[in-house]
């Protein structure tokens, strides 16, 4: 038996058209027309419509995906996904007026989506401002007014379940 390599078609009886997206050691991850991606033995009947030759340098899925989301967050808004530290997920912030009135609650994710909205937008307009036909001086200017927009939100880095995806204000040199 010949293996398969990524990028070949297949036709399956019961899952039918499909690309061979990854190969292991007794499987293939084959992503259907119809049915999505599934893992099908290596042994499996199916008809093979048209076979690329199982080199060692094969790529795999995941390595694909990787490779798809870094680029989509280098050329777009698109960001990484954030999370909220574990300690937080399922709590609440409760908003007490200083008068006897009703508090205001909310789940503290609902809020914490709300910073992680802010930060990308301030990225995606630091973005905005390198690549503005804007002097130097003027492009130096706006990045402090950023940067110190940046410091004021490290209030909220407490919510962060990872150290890097925390807001840096200015640093002292």
């Amino acid at each position: 038996m010949k293996l398969l390599g990524i990028g070949s078609r297949i036709q399956h009886p019961e899952y039918g058209a499909g690309v061979v997206t990854n190969v292991a050691s007794k499987y293939y991850w084959v992503t259907f027309i119809e049915k999505g991606i599934e893992t099908i033995d290596l042994t499996d009947t199916f008809e093979v419509v048209e076979a690329v030759e199982n080199e060692v340098d094969t790529v795999s899925l995941y390595e694909v995906e990787k490779l798809m989301k870094n680029l989509l967050q280098k050329y777009t808004d698109i960001t990484p996904t954030t999370s909220i530290a574990d300690k937080w997920k399922g709590g609440k912030l409760i908003l007490e007026p200083s008068t006897p009135t009703q508090n205001k609650e909310l789940p503290i994710e609902t809020f914490f989506n709300k910073i992680i909205m802010v930060r990308d937008r301030l990225r995606v307009m630091e973005q905005k401002i390198n690549s503005s036909n804007l002097e130097h001086s003027e492009k130096i200017e706006l990045q402090q007014y950023i940067t110190r927009i940046y410091g004021s939100l490290t209030t909220f880095n407490v919510l962060f379940k990872l150290k890097e995806d925390q807001f840096v204000g200015e640093k002292k040199s």
